[in-house]
């Protein structure tokens, strides 16, 4: 490699697409986004159009290589990374059979999932369908999609010859050829987690037409080279090779250094996912699994309310007339377990597990306790529900010897400090904050030579800003904590149906009401 080597690196995201030159020192010398919005056609459903994503790709790529004259000869291989469980479907001539694809947090095929859930309630076994998927059952699988759309679009269905996520169609348009990832595919719902192939009985169970998906790969396989239509449109070099690419979310974790046993990723944005590297999946009604892009797997859990419940307490106690940074050494000034004052943070339910209805609280509040006591509880309250889910998919005989932050949660300093403490684990922070730009750059530069093994490349290219200690007698006082958190969790889901109750009996009063 030389000093004029680049990899460019396209992340397909749910607010953007952006496009990122990479030098051979795992530097982002240059980045172009162009945002994209999302379609709400009905209350619950959320979609995109692929070709905005393709319009995207080529405007930022364009703003890229006209910014840096010459760069588009020196380009080594194209990498590209994407928003999971978009469901494109592509007829023979790659024609789009709908114009926009349900995104991950489109919730139309509940009723799938409702229906696959009945099937198992009544055997012995739940979850005998764990083994062939790794992952409990969610709307936001394609697999459910695909289902929805067989019932309801049936001529879309009928048509589509191959099915492919997000960053799937950006290599379409870029290669002209067809195939996913293993670590797409791995949270499809459809793909067998021994043999990573496609399930032919998930295929048969659900429904499904088994000949429209295409071939599962590698992300570092070469996938094809630029065609003389993608570089006349782009601006880039025809027959520059193109990889496979990978899910965002796992290209960011790999982007932030997490890619061996031993390693965690604490992604904070919205929700919290943490995620600990592993040789297996964990077959568990709660935990979900990813492929990961060195071929291990990714147990992970997901936390609805990570910085949702900062956002809550700056609504709900300031009507949002503070600053972040404001609300953060307001909590600052209450002690360490802010005085024995807990917080459940379970504002938007949970997204697996027998709770889907649970709800936040306060719990102990005492004459003493005032503003900051409540702020820190919140911080603390999101550390303790993640600490239940490290404690929930850790690895037997493999501690968690570092943890990596990520995302808007690696900003907050004192978050970090209560989480360092709270799971007894040092937390790095990544100096580059663009995780999935860095992943598909790592990608390329391995398969184009650079290094002999994502491990190497990891260790060359990412690089830590610094690092947050634990504090012992904080890890003592959280200790002590603990078990009390995991009793009103346990305690409090009593409440929840009447709750639900009580909610719908004071609807149906507000509406009589009305009608009065």
């Amino acid at each position: 490699m030389t000093e004029t080597t680049h990899y460019l690196a396209i992340d397909v995201g749910t607010g953007s697409v952006r496009a990122a030159l990479v030098d051979a020192t795992g530097r982002i010398r240059r980045l172009a986004a162009r945002e994209h919005e999302q379609i709400v056609p009905r209350y619950g459903w959320s979609e995109q159009r692929p070709l905005d994503w393709w319009a995207g790709a080529v405007d930022a790529i364009r703003e890229l290589l006209a910014a840096e004259p010459g760069a588009a000869q020196h380009i080594a291989a194209i990498c590209a990374c994407g928003q999971m469980h978009g469901t494109v479907l592509i007829d023979a001539d790659g024609e789009l059979t709908r114009d926009a694809a349900p995104l991950w947090n489109d919730k139309r095929a509940a009723p799938q999932v409702e229906a696959f859930r009945a099937r198992y309630r009544a055997q012995s076994n739940q979850h005998d369908y764990l083994p062939r998927t790794a992952n409990p059952p969610t709307a936001a699988w394609p697999a459910f999609k695909l289902q929805w759309i067989r019932d309801h679009e049936r001529a879309a269905y009928e048509r589509a010859a191959t099915v492919f996520m997000p960053k799937d169609y950006v290599n379409f348009r870029l290669t002209g050829e067809r195939a996913c990832d293993w670590s797409d595919a791995s949270m499809m719902f459809l793909m067998d987690p021994q043999a990573r192939t496609w399930s032919a009985a998930m295929f048969d169970e659900l429904g499904l037409d088994l000949r429209k998906m295409p071939p599962i790969r590698a992300p570092q396989d070469l996938l094809g080279h630029v065609t003389r239509a993608a570089a006349a449109a782009t601006g880039l070099r025809e027959g520059t090779p193109v990889l496979v690419g990978a899910a965002d979310y796992p290209a960011s974790v790999l982007g932030s250094g997490v890619h061996e046993p031993g390693l965690a990723s604490d992604i904070t944005g919205t929700s919290s996912i943490i995620t600990v590297i592993a040789k297996t999946p964990m077959l568990h009604p709660e935990v979900s699994n990813v492929a990961t892009c060195e071929g291990l797997w990714g147990r992970f859990t997901l936390l609805d309310s990570g910085g949702d419940a900062m956002r809550w307490a700056r609504r709900a106690f300031h009507e949002n007339t503070l600053s972040y940074d404001a609300i953060a050494r307001k909590a600052a000034e209450a002690p360490v377990g802010a005085e024995g004052l807990f917080f459940l943070p379970y504002l938007t339910g949970e997204r697996f597990g027998d709770h889907p209805n649970s709800r936040a609280q306060f719990f102990g509040i005492a004459a003493r306790h005032g503003l900051a006591h409540l702020h820190r509880a919140v911080l603390e309250g999101v550390a303790f529900g993640v600490r239940r889910h490290m404690q929930m998919i850790q690895p037997e005989g493999v501690p968690i010897e570092r943890l990596v932050a990520a995302s808007g949660g690696a900003k907050a300093a004192l978050w970090l400090d209560i989480k360092a403490s709270m799971y007894r684990t040092p937390i790095l922070v990544p100096a580059e904050v663009e995780c999935g730009v860095m992943g598909c750059a790592l990608l390329a530069a391995t398969a184009s030579g650079q290094f002999a093994t994502l491990g190497e490349a990891v260790r060359r290219f990412v690089r830590f800003e610094r690092e947050v200690q634990p504090d012992p007698r904080a890890s003592d006082r959280y200790d002590r904590m603990m078990p009390i958190f995991e009793r009103l969790y346990l305690n409090a889901q009593q409440f929840y149906d009447d709750l639900d109750a009580l909610q719908e009996g004071a609807s149906v009063s507000a509406l009589q009401g009305a009608c009065a």
